[in-house]
């Protein structure tokens, strides 16, 4: 039996969407989705969005993280995380389906 679990969102990506919330004045859900494209075949789309009807829901705390149902196949069982570093700060994907990915993390191939 193959069992297919959504994408889990970190307590740290949540809490970066209350501060946005905090900062803007305004709560809209961290859209996380997959295009074609990019240097390794497919791409991430991370941006802020308002909810579609087909959306996958992941909600914390009154933070809301969609997934479109095309891009769900592609982030299963996937980590959806908010990274600081040096060189900056980012939603970042920890994704088991990636074969590989390229040096700015935001392309991937399966």
């Amino acid at each position: 039996m193959n069992l297919t679990l959504p994408p889990r969102v970190t307590d740290r990506a949540f809490a970066r969407l209350s501060e946005i919330a905090d900062l803007t004045g305004e709560t809209r859900a961290l859209r996380v989705a997959v295009a074609g494209g990019g240097c390794s075949g497919f791409q991430y789309d991370i941006r802020l969005d308002d909810p579609a009807a087909d959306d996958l829901v992941l909600e914390k705390d009154g933070q809301k993280v969609l997934v479109d149902a095309v891009s769900l196949p592609f982030l299963e069982n996937a980590v959806i995380d908010f990274s600081e570093e040096l060189i900056g700060a980012r939603f970042v994907i920890q994704n088991p389906n990636a074969a590989s990915s390229c040096g700015c993390g935001t392309s991937f191939s399966v």
